[in-house]
């Protein structure tokens, strides 16, 4: 009698989000043609470095290695500049893998090598079919449950294709200003609970909703710049970008007691890369 209690409180009553164990990630290497093609908001940014773009992703590589993951890393397709950035073709979780629809037309043929490779890995595979339309960075799942985020790149249609593919996860909107390109670009998962968010006022109008609907408590740090709270939550160890390139970045995350790296991404953001862009996180 007192099991059948517990269990029936277990579901009703919100609880932390529960901590995920990453064990692999997929990656990707970087085409010489993302240089001159790659998508980007800003045209003003200064030209890639294609040589320090390669040597910033092997570095991450390696993290993610030293973090304990088996990395699977795809080779490059010229015919798609943006393919480094796995995140968007696919949304995993408990061994099945969404196979989005990418929002902009020059993307959406990168997902037939993301699908492949997922399936070797023996994922269970779900596809996203027409209107809907997503980015796999307008996604945030804090481990109970699924924020996307509407933008440019992601629309209504595709949160309720995640819901049919996870439906044992609560799903919410949040709207996404223009000139913000994901959901991911202000925020990120920092801690099992707690939820780094930039400055802007894309970022303030996010998380006011997120409050809102938000079945499960989560706290909420607000650091120095939008594109600082792009993190990697791995395991228990934090992945921020350096003080090098956000001179504040060190006291934002200083409150939080747990391992931390800091990986440059000097070259990707100069095309909307940031760090959660270039993994597919698998359990």
């Amino acid at each position: 009698m007192h099991l059948v209690l517990v269990l029936v409180l277990d579901l009703h009553l919100p609880k932390m989000a529960t901590s995920i164990t990453y064990k692999r990630a997929v990656c990707c290497k970087l085409p010489r043609s993302l240089v001159d093609q790659a998508l980007r908001m800003d045209a003003s940014h200064s030209p890639i470095d294609y040589e320090n773009a390669v040597k910033e992703h092997s570095t991450y590589v390696k993290a993610l290695e030293k973090l304990g993951l088996e990395v699977i890393v795809l080779e490059a397709d010229e015919s798609f500049p943006d393919c480094v950035f796995v995140e968007d073709s696919a949304v995993v979780c408990n061994g099945k893998a969404l196979i989005t629809n990418p929002g902009h037309p020059n993307r959406k043929g990168e997902t037939v090598a993301i699908k492949k490779a997922l399936e070797n890995l023996g994922l269970e595979i779900m596809t996203m079919a027409s209107p809907a339309d997503m980015d796999g960075g307008d996604v945030l799942f804090t481990g109970k449950e699924f924020f996307v985020g509407l933008s440019k790149r992601t629309d209504k249609e595709s949160a309720i294709s995640l819901k049919e593919a996870f439906p044992m996860y609560p799903v919410h909107t949040v709207l996404i200003k223009e000139q913000t390109l994901h959901l991911k670009s202000m925020m990120s998962m920092v801690s099992d609970d707690i939820i780094a968010i930039g400055p802007s006022s894309s970022s303030e109008l996010a998380v006011k909703v997120m409050k809102e609907k938000a079945t499960f408590p989560y706290k909420f740090l607000k650091v120095s710049a939008d594109a600082a709270a792009n993190c990697l939550w791995i395991n228990g160890t934090l992945v921020h970008r350096p003080s090098t390139e956000f001179p504040s970045i060190a006291s934002d995350y200083e409150s939080l007691n747990c391992p931390k790296i800091e990986l440059s991404n000097t070259e990707l953001s100069k095309v909307d890369g940031a760090l959660t862009c270039c993994s597919l996180l698998l359990t």
